[in-house]
C-alpha cells in the first residue's frame, strides 16, 4: 500500500473535478444518464456496477450493461469513494456526513442503507461475499509506533446474517511458513471470500514481506500460503486468484496483474504491462477488471484476459471500483 493511494483516495473526498471539453461524440459515449437512486438496482443481472469519476456524476454510484460498457450508464445519487456489490447487497465506503470520518454503509438491491459502521481511518477496499452474507473493509490508518509515521492498513469484515465482526484481522492468529507467528508490524488488506461464508484470502505484510494469507473465520486463523501477493481477487469457482505482484518483489517499482492458479501453483503475469494498483475484479470467469487514472480524481476501468493473452482494452471511460453484477 502507498501514500499514492491514500491521496487518491483523500482526492476523491475534497476535491472537485474539473470538467473537460468533451466532442459531441464523446459526450454521448462518456456522459451518464442519471435516473433515480431506487432505480438503480444491484440485484444480479448482466451489468457492471461502478464508481463514477465523470465530471457531471463524480463519486455517484453507477451501472452499465455488460454487453455495452462504454454505453449509457444508469447514476444514482448515492456517493461512495469504494463500492463493490453480490447477490443484492452492496458495500459503499464513504465520508460519515460532513464529518471528517468514515463509514461502510451496506445497501440492500435498491441501494437502501441497511446497516452503517463506523471504520477508523480512510477507506480503500471492499468486498461482499458471493452470496451477499459477509462483507470486509480495509482501511489507512496513521500513528502505528513501529511504523514511523507512515500508513498502515487495517482489514476487517462482518457476517451480517449473525452481526459477529472481525474489526481487525490482526486479531486473528497467525501461521507464518508452518509456525507460529507475532509480530508487532503485521498489516493486512484487500480481503477476498471463498464459497463456503467462512473462508477467506487476503495480504499480510511484515517484516518487509507481502504474503498471500487464507483465513478460517469459525477458527479465527490465518495461515501464509503464498509471497508476493497483493489485493487478491478469489475467481467464483474458487480455482485462481487475481492479484497485483510488486515487479522484483519491490513496490516501488510498480505492480504487474497475475493470476495464482491452486492446483497448479504457477502464475501467469496478464497482458497488462502498465503499473496497477488497485484490487482486480473478476468481470466472468475470463476476463479481469481494474482501474487505472487517467488523472487527478479520474480514473478508467480496463479489462484484460486471465489467461496472459491478449491485450488490456478500455472498458468503462471515468469510471474505478468495477463489480460485475451477474
Amino acid at each position: 500500500m502507498t501514500r499514492r493511494v491514500l491521496f487518491a483516495l483523500l482526492g476523491a473526498v475534497l476535491l472537485t473535478a474539473i470538467a473537460v471539453g468533451y466532442g459531441a461524440f464523446t459526450m454521448a459515449r462518456e456522459h451518464p444518464t442519471v435516473t433515480a437512486a431506487g432505480r438503480l438496482s444491484l440485484a444480479p443481472a448482466p451489468r457492471i456496477l461502478f464508481r463514477s469519476t465523470a465530471p457531471d456524476s463524480d463519486g455517484r454510484l453507477a451501472t452499465v450493461a455488460d454487453d455495452d460498457p462504454a454505453g449509457p450508464r444508469s447514476v444514482s445519487a448515492l456517493s461512495c469513494l469504494r463500492v463493490y456489490a453480490a447477490a443484492g447487497t452492496g458495500a459503499c465506503l464513504r465520508q460519515d456526513g460532513a464529518l471528517a470520518t468514515f463509514q461502510i454503509a451496506i445497501l440492500d438491491a435498491d441501494l437502501n442503507v441497511g446497516k452503517e459502521i463506523p471504520l477508523v481511518g480512510v477507506p480503500n477496499r471492499t468486498r461482499v461475499s458471493g452470496d451477499g452474507r459477509l462483507v470486509a473493509w480495509t482501511v489507512f490508518v496513521a500513528g502505528d509506533s513501529y511504523n514511523n509515521g507512515r500508513f498502515s492498513t487495517r482489514a476487517g469484515l462482518i457476517d451480517l446474517r449473525t452481526e459477529d465482526t472481525v474489526d481487525s484481522l490482526e486479531f486473528l492468529s497467525v501461521t507464518l511458513d508452518g509456525h507460529p507467528y507475532v509480530a508487532a508490524d503485521l498489516n493486512f488488506w484487500g480481503i477476498t471470500f471463498a464459497a463456503d461464508d467462512n473462508h477467506f484470502y487476503a495480504t499480510m505484510s511484515t517484516a518487509g514481506h507481502r504474503y498471500l494469507v487464507e483465513g478460517d473465520i469459525a477458527a479465527k486463523t490465518v495461515r501464509t500460503i503464498a509471497e508476493n501477493v497483493e489485493c487478491p481477487s478469489l475467481s467464483a469457482d474458487g480455482k485462481r486468484i487475481a492479484f497485483k505482484s510488486a515487479i522484483d518483489q519491490d513496490p516501488a517499482k510498480g505492480w504487474r496483474l497475475t493470476v495464482l492458479d491452486f492446483a497448479t501453483g504457477a502464475r501467469t503475469p496478464l497482458a497488462e504491462t502498465r503499473s496497477v494498483d488497485d484490487q482486480p475484479a473478476w468481470l466472468d470467469p475470463d476476463t479481469i477488471g481494474y482501474a487505472l487514472p487517467r488523472g487527478t480524481g479520474d480514473s478508467d476501468i480496463w479489462a484484460v484476459p486471465a489467461d496472459g493473452a491478449g491485450a488490456p482494452r478500455l472498458l468503462i471511460p471515468h469510471a474505478e471500483s468495477p463489480a460485475a453484477l451477474r
